[in-house]
């Protein structure tokens, strides 16, 4: 009866949904592309396939980038599979096309209603579902139960305060938390959190983030551009919404200190671009952005004011990080619970992070046990510790290294989780 209620408001919020696409779609063309799919009618048809169909959910650019090495683990173990990738946002889309081989398939996620969740499970005739991290939704659970269709939980994490959600409408999550076949968890803590939902979680694998190689000709771009100029860089990397705005008017405070490195802000969602470049503009600063540099890099420019450089791109995050002496971790100076930091420590980046990474809380902690990060109080303080450490070489040095050996320190998630997942398919022990 809970769940009834709950499938009666997702039907009702299905034109709003439309229209909201329609007008996300103006920003960015792939939320207009397509749209049909999310309501469970496909204008392709799925032919038979000898080997099984492994459906992979990954909701986000994030989620897809990690679930490559996934996915290549699980073709090495699995050969014969054809691959099925839904996706929540246009640019985990677009980057999932990269994933994809001949005969494999591709489409939104279906909304979560009973019938357009049956329209999918139909359409396309899963033998597996997987689900990455938090991606948990009460009638896709129940649809795959219902028609026998396992479907896994894997590289499964869930914050406090995410538990803390679940509790307060446990008549809806703790059923379809205990409806999933199997779960695997990136750390003990998460194993803990998710199992008092009544998951049955079958282990602790660790992070698939953690296998994702950075892209070794962007690093090194990036290193090579950072050899040719005379100040250090600071990135913002991911920032989100009022976070940037903090960081101007600190600055605006403090120019004279602020001229002493290049601060490079790299906005969470590209949507923001063209927002932050005004805000940047608004407070008396130049702006030189990443669009305009090509291959040549960032260029000098003859300004009385004070540059401040915009990362507008997509999928350049080791570039980035390459060209960087030190980074401020986004979404945590504001209680948004922190991006992930994985990325950073594997280009040998040091990390100056606020309070808020209660979503990567885990990895936060591991990363400052190794000194591959360090942790301040507020924004402030992470501007004066990041501009301190860029002209500490020594220092700096150490916190590369460290960085460098707390991620690969921690690989080797992709390789178990698919070896778990390939032998229960052989095995025939993933059934509901």
């Amino acid at each position: 009866m809970i769940r009834w209620f709950y499938s009666c408001l997702m039907w009702l919020v299905q034109p709003l949904l439309k229209r909201k696409l329609m007008r996300r779609s103006v920003m960015e063309p792939g939320y207009g592309q397509y749209i049909d799919e999310r309501f469970g009618r496909y204008a392709q048809s799925v032919s038979a396939h000898a080997g099984p169909t492994v459906w992979l959910h990954t909701v986000s650019l994030g989620e897809t980038r990690a679930a490559a090495v996934l996915v290549t683990a699980l073709r090495q173990q699995l050969p014969q599979m054809r691959l099925l990738l839904t996706h929540g946002t246009a640019t985990g889309r677009a980057e999932g096309l990269k994933l994809l081989q001949t005969g494999d398939l591709q489409a939104w996620q279906p909304w979560d209603t009973p019938a357009v969740v049956q329209r999918f499970l139909n359409h396309f005739k899963p033998d597996l579902g997987i689900l990455m991290e938090t991606e948990v939704w009460p009638n896709l659970v129940h649809g795959c139960q219902r028609l026998c269709v396992p479907l896994v939980l894997v590289n499964a994490r869930l914050s406090e305060k995410s538990l803390r959600q679940a509790q307060r409408l446990g008549w809806l999550a703790r059923p379809a938390f205990a409806a999933l076949t199997a779960v695997w968890a990136q750390t003990p803590q998460d194993a803990q959190r998710l199992q008092s939902l009544g998951a049955k979680v079958q282990g602790v694998l660790g992070n698939l983030k953690f296998d994702v190689v950075p892209n070794a000709s962007q690093l090194a771009l990036g290193q090579q551009w950072r050899a040719q100029l005379s100040l250090p860089v600071v990135l913002f990397a991911s920032s989100r919404e009022g976070e940037e705005l903090a960081l101007l008017q600190l600055l605006g405070l403090a120019s004279r200190d602020a001229a002493k490195v290049q601060w490079l802000i790299v906005p969470r969602h590209p949507q923001r671009f063209d927002a932050v470049a005004a805000m940047i503009e608004s407070h008396g600063f130049a702006v030189q952005r990443r669009s305009a540099w090509g291959q040549g890099g960032p260029a000098a420019v003859a300004d009385e004011k004070l540059q401040i450089w915009l990362g507008d791109s997509l999928g350049e995050m080791a570039l980035y990080y390459g060209l960087a002496d030190a980074a401020l971790l986004g979404g945590s100076f504001e209680p948004l619970g922190g991006q992930n930091l994985i990325e950073a420590a594997a280009c040998g980046c040091p990390v100056v992070m606020g309070p808020h990474t209660f979503n990567f809380l885990e990895a936060a902690e591991q990363a400052l046990a190794a000194g591959a990060a360090l942790r301040v109080a507020d924004l402030a303080q992470a501007v004066a510790v990041a501009s301190t450490l860029c002209f500490d070489s020594h220092r700096l040095e150490n916190v590369r290294l460290a960085a460098n050996r707390f991620a690969q320190s921690h690989q080797g998630a992709a390789q178990r989780l698919a070896g778990v997942v390939v032998r229960e398919i052989s095995h025939g022990t993933l059934q509901k």
